[in-house]
């Protein structure tokens, strides 16, 4: 029996990546932001905890957020954009 090789880590944007591709139409919109809101944090070289700490939440919202468990509200987005100094940006465009 041959011994497996341990598999190389994966970061957590790969990982959200991962799962970001199976995800159904309908929920793109929340996926595409977990997916920003993950690259942006890593990006600053910031744990999930200090950017909890930073727009006033807990680590494991933030974790849940990048996960894709439920969709955010807009005044838990704002804080997050507000913590990463980025802009959010929400519109409306014709189908």
């Amino acid at each position: 029996m041959r011994a497996r090789r341990p598999a190389r880590p994966r970061g957590a944007v790969e990982r959200l990546r991962e799962r970001v591709a199976h995800v159904d139409d309908g929920d793109w919109f929340f996926a595409a932001i977990a997916d920003q809101v993950a690259e942006q944090r890593l990006a600053r070289g910031l744990s999930q905890k200090q950017l909890a700490e930073l727009c006033g939440t807990t680590q494991s919202a933030i974790a849940r957020l990048e996960a894709g468990g439920r969709p955010p509200r807009i005044d838990t987005l704002l804080r997050i954009a507000n913590a990463l100094d980025c802009e959010l940006v929400v519109e409306l465009r014709p189908r």
